[in-house]
């Protein structure tokens, strides 16, 4: 009986220096799924950069392997013709890979190369097309400040920005970093408010130290996570008890157990309170300064 295979996979995503992408872990996702389907074994290397806790590439014996499979990325450079000399025992194939230059010794050295896309061969559908669809992560929206010097010695912008972030981090959700400032001549930012407010009514939550970052969301029906960076309280502080939401972090109580306490508040009961808030908004609920200042603008009115 035929021995049976023992497959190491890997690709960019192994590499010290190397960068693993959405795409690549997708096509490595299809690639683990029909092996499993095909009851082959296999082991993935992964660079110390993206998976810490390996294995890693670097560190893999060789002599381990029948069978070593490059998975997606163009085949160039130095880094895959070393693979071809550490690995120089084993049959080496690549898969949904790019082929740019089919004389180079990255290419040459695999004895198959079953490529999405080489000169002269019809492309065909990468990996990470075929997939299994993966679940729905929340979309997050973050909007933070690192100014407002006119709050002096109360200001605790940076420490805030700094455990918002690293308990971000650890989530599992899709972040995505947003500015309230607009500019006409920079593309990373909106260029009307209306802009932000399209990519605001399709998040599934904000987490912000910024007033408008919160009315903005709120106007939305989006729940926002706020804290408020100033010791003491201030504005915003002061803006999510006008507009009755409750969501609000002051910034001598910022840890991690108190925000995912409202993570979860805003997951399970914010969205809908959000929305109230947004329509009491549109309706004119409850009296701003607008309505203050045509009192004060008439003739006769006093300060």
């Amino acid at each position: 009986m035929a021995e049976r295979p023992r497959i190491l996979l890997t690709g960019w995503f192994g590499f010290l220096d190397g960068e693993a992408t959405a795409g690549d872990i997708l096509a490595l996702t299809r690639v683990q799924e029909t092996l499993r389907r095909s009851g082959l074994d296999h082991d993935v290397a992964w660079s110390p950069g993206f998976r810490p806790s390996g294995p890693h590439l670097a560190k893999i014996r060789p002599a381990d392997y029948s069978h070593l499979v490059f998975v997606c990325g163009p085949l160039h450079g130095p880094q895959i013709e070393e693979l071809h000399r550490r690995f120089a025992h084993c049959v080496r194939i690549a898969v949904g890979t790019s082929v740019v230059d089919p004389g180079s010794p990255a290419v040459t050295g695999f004895h198959r190369v079953l490529a999405r896309d080489a000169p002269d061969r019809e492309p065909t559908p990468d990996l990470a097309a075929r997939a299994t669809a993966l679940p729905a992560r929340p979309v997050v929206g973050v909007i933070l400040t690192h100014g407002q010097q006119e709050y002096g010695a109360r200001r605790q912008h940076a420490r805030v920005a700094e455990e918002v972030t690293r308990w971000l981090s650890g989530l599992d959700c899709a972040r995505l970093e947003l500015e309230t400032r607009l500019d006409v001549r920079d593309w990373r930012l909106c260029a009307t408010a209306a802009q932000l407010e399209s990519v605001l009514s399709r998040l599934d939550l904000v987490v912000t130290d910024r007033l408008h970052g919160m009315v903005l969301a709120l106007r939305a029906g989006v729940p926002a996570l706020a804290v408020d960076p100033v010791e003491g309280g201030a504005k915003v502080t002061a803006q999510a008890r006008a507009c009755g939401w409750p969501a609000l972090v002051p910034a001598e109580r910022l840890d991690a157990s108190v925000l995912d306490q409202w993570w979860e508040w805003c997951a399970a009961v914010g969205r809908g309170r959000a929305r109230e808030i947004g329509a009491e908004f549109r309706r004119g609920a409850a009296v701003d300064g607008a309505e203050d200042l045509v009192q004060a603008l008439r003739p006769g009115a006093t300060g």
